[in-house]
């Protein structure tokens, strides 16, 4: 059976632990070639080494754009070409408000989240009008579409990111590039150890955490895993989508849909409470 990526060639940044990793081993599953993009160096040999001749990894620190540049190269010189490009590199911070702002960390922030994906683009444009178009995906997520999923700086660039996807899709349309963006929820990674500032070996173990909290967070009542993003970014890159472009595509077991009492019969309603006064009373 045909994979829905054969023949394909795709760039994932961040692509050896977490939501790139889950990406990596799916998209290899349905026929791509894979240049694994990330700065762990170790794990990205041991991905070498488990995928043979289907991934090859990269240096590749996304706030330098000669980095960016070579990770996407790779794409040509080893494997043909590039047709799609995940943007999904990461941090987040620990800024909550704006009292705490430090304009150096700031800028690393938007450097990493907003700067890296954009110079992505930039660098893969070229190579995928060589093949007649292309995917650009884009990690966003929940934490850019609404207050309180995230860390002030963090949701600030995630919201950037939404709306470089819809004008880079504008933009870039014409060329047969689509570029969307997807919008996770609460995904059992280590991105919310390191938003505490743990060191990187606790915040793997944070994942763990995050698996077994937050399906009592949301109504979907099943972990969000790096897999579940996988499937949407592959939804994304394949021919499936080829009508689809400058979206985000929320993908966060519902817990966006609205507040608990919407989806939990046990939670009590705001709005009930403000006319509790007016309600009928027994006898």
């Amino acid at each position: 059976m045909a994979g829905r990526l054969d023949g394909k060639v795709a760039v994932i940044t961040g692509g050896v632990s977490g939501i790139g990793l889950g990406t990596v081993e799916l998209f290899v599953a349905e026929g791509a070639k894979v240049v694994a993009a990330d700065i762990q160096d170790e794990k990205g040999a041991m991905l070498e080494r488990r995928f043979g001749g289907q991934v090859r990894y990269a240096r590749c620190d996304v706030t330098l754009e000669a980095d960016i540049a070579a990770a996407v190269g790779l794409a040509k010189s080893e494997f043909g070409g590039l047709d799609i490009l995940f943007n999904n590199a990461g941090i987040s911070d620990m800024m909550r408000t704006v009292a705490e702002i430090e304009p150096e960390r700031w800028s690393w922030i938007f450097d990493v989240l907003v700067r890296g994906p954009a110079l992505g683009i930039k660098h893969a444009t070229p190579l995928m009008l060589e093949r007649g178009g292309g995917s650009i995906i884009n990690t966003a997520s929940i934490a850019g579409l609404q207050a309180g999923w995230g860390p002030l700086a963090y949701s600030s660039a995630k919201a950037a990111v939404v709306h470089m996807s819809r004008c880079a899709a504008a933009q870039l349309s014409p060329q047969k590039i689509r570029v969307n963006a997807i919008c996770p929820g609460l995904i059992a990674t280590s991105i919310f150890g390191a938003s505490l500032g743990l060191p990187r070996e606790v915040a793997d173990q944070m994942a763990a955490r995050v698996a077994e909290n937050a399906p009592k967070a949301q109504p979907i009542p099943k972990a969000g895993m790096p897999e579940d993003i996988a499937q949407a970014a592959l939804y994304l890159a394949s021919d499936a989508s080829v009508f689809m472009t400058g979206q985000h595509l929320v993908v966060d077991g519902g817990i966006t849909v609205g507040s608990r009492h919407s989806w939990d019969p046990e939670a009590a309603s705001p709005l009930m409470a403000l006319f509790a006064d007016f309600a009928p009373q027994p006898g």
